[in-house]
């Protein structure tokens, strides 16, 4: 059985299939690299593959310059990756990202008839997966910033989760002390009703396009359970109308100025 291969067509779809790939793993990596050395990388990628193809040799070298000659030679020319383990994180992650570029344009494959939507759809492949890429970065960027707390109120003790908001830089416009702010059922569970009778303090505050006044109220102390446990004595409390956290990941948004500005 024959198959005619179009060595310019060929050279095309791994030009670009091998450049996203480098596209794909530079997101991951932030190398100190350029668009332009990443076209070179999928360029070196794609001239090599056609010239492999077109020169008899036997299967089991073609197996090894496809797997690991091509691709070193693509990761080095591309990325300017230094050092063994920054080269075979690359190498993995450039494997991973086959994978999944694979597996979506498998599933697309019954909609792609004609080459210009093949090119489309691995465009749209690659976006999507540096949009997961970021989603699961941010995720994960988003759990460092989460730490729990031991609030010790007048109602006994209480364990909460709560957001290090560097951007929360609210602050008692009496005292000049930093304000954390908690949601309302939080502040319920841990107010008594002495608590409530003795009223709380308004403060003045500012979010994207609107101005309002935030009730605030001082408990007797509490624990940040960070690598050290770091307590802080009489804290300020802020009730926020809304839930500070839609999907419930947290109850609390922390001023960082209370640990130091961290």
């Amino acid at each position: 059985m024959y198959y005619e291969l179009y060595i310019d067509v060929l050279f095309l779809i791994n030009f670009m299939m091998d450049s996203l790939l480098l596209l794909t793993v530079n997101q991951m990596l932030k190398c100190s690299t350029t668009h332009g050395r990443i076209y070179l990388g999928g360029a070196l990628g794609a001239g090599l593959t056609c010239g492999v193809i077109a020169i008899p040799m036997p299967a089991i070298i073609k197996f090894v310059t496809f797997h690991a000659v091509i691709n070193t030679i693509m990761i080095k020319a591309g990325l300017r990756i230094k050092g063994k383990k920054q080269f075979f994180k690359a190498f993995g992650l450039l494997y991973i990202a086959s994978f999944l570029f694979g597996g979506i344009l498998q599933a697309l494959r019954p909609y792609v008839r004609i080459g210009s939507l093949f090119f489309a759809a691995a465009v749209g492949s690659y976006y999507l997966i540096k949009g997961i890429w970021k989603f699961l970065i941010g995720q994960k960027e988003l759990q460092k910033k989460i730490c729990e707390i031991t609030l010790y109120t007048s109602a006994g003790e209480q364990k909460v989760k709560a957001l290090i908001d560097t951007g929360n830089g609210l602050k008692d416009s009496v005292s000049k002390e930093p304000v954390s702010v908690v949601d309302k059922a939080l502040a319920k569970s841990i107010l008594t009703e002495e608590d409530i009778k003795n009223g709380f303090r308004y403060i003045p505050y500012r979010t994207v396009g609107r101005e309002s006044i935030m009730p605030v109220f001082r408990i007797r102390k509490m624990c940040v359970h960070l690598e050290e446990d770091r307590w802080v004595e009489n804290p300020v409390l802020g009730v926020c109308e809304e839930c500070v956290s839609e999907q419930e990941e947290y109850q609390m948004i922390l001023n960082p100025d209370i640990l130091g500005g961290i």
